[in-house]
């Protein structure tokens, strides 16, 4: 599978002229290979991941092999949590990336317990999981009962919409999402809500599939793709059309070339 993890610390006010003539704007209005209304695709999408909720994690093993906790580890260990964050995960409803985020904090602090004075220990760290389809955080938060963190104040769950969140300003000092920014309308409206709501100097991460270059590979990752994927989805979840619309979302979204060219022009 390919993947691509843009990270970046964010430093200066993006400039708004850029934000509207982004590359990425062209395909806020696509849903998979189909042309729509940008006011009909966040339903569009909303009912794919209403419907693959429940499998969602289990089907992310299948599109990547299993690799995708791999990538989530590492996202994670570049963000470099510390005790006391406070962290935005957008798109996040399962927790997948949150409850890494949580016990790389727990971490820290079970190593640090014997520096009784250690500052860093006595703010309380938040995690915001943030995404807005309530089914995905319904999976997310029953996921955090099975694994005894249902209690767990540092874990804040909110609906929420990436385009327009109601973080105040300068509040967080870390942001993720994670295999989300290609199901958005506003890419752009995404990026400048990230900007607004991180403090100076704040992390950003944003994990992605994306294109395969190597020719042999390419017409593997395709076949998979288009032949394999789909079908798994009706096996395992009932629903072929949700998973045709995943993969085809992960040939329409931009290639590794122009995220690369697109997010430094942001002035981070």
């Amino acid at each position: 599978m390919a993947l691509r993890l843009v990270t970046k610390t964010l430093s200066s006010r993006i400039s708004p002229k850029l934000c509207s003539a982004s590359l990425l704007h062209s395909h806020a209005t696509s849903f998979g290979f189909k042309e729509v209304r940008e006011e009909e695709k966040s339903q569009m999408v909303g009912k794919v991941f209403s419907n693959v909720a429940s499998n969602y994690d289990l089907m992310n093993d299948f599109m990547s092999g299993g690799l995708h906790r791999l990538w989530k580890d590492r996202l994670v260990s570049k963000l470099s949590p510390f005790p006391g964050m406070k962290h935005l995960d957008v798109a996040g409803g399962t927790g997948d990336v949150a409850f890494r985020i949580l016990e790389s904090v727990n971490s820290i602090k079970r190593r640090a317990l014997q520096d009784p004075l250690n500052d860093d220990l006595q703010e309380e760290t938040r995690i915001y999981v943030c995404d807005i389809n309530p089914n995905m955080l319904d999976v997310g938060k029953n996921r955090a009962l099975e694994k005894g963190l249902g209690e767990d104040k540092s874990l804040v769950w909110v609906q929420g919409d990436a385009e327009a969140l109601s973080f105040e300003d300068n509040s967080m000092d870390g942001y993720t999402i994670a295999f989300g920014i290609r199901n958005v309308t506003h890419i752009e409206k995404v990026l400048s809500e990230a900007y607004r709501v991180l403090k100076r100097g704040g992390r950003f991460l944003c994990l992605e599939l994306s294109h395969v270059d190597i020719p042999v590979f390419k017409e593997l990752y395709d076949f998979y793709s288009f032949s394999v994927i789909p079908r798994l989805g009706e096996i395992v979840a009932g629903d072929r059309e949700s998973y045709q619309y995943l993969v085809e979302s992960i040939r329409r979204f931009p290639p590794q070339v122009i995220i690369q060219s697109s997010i430094p022009s942001y002035h981070f």
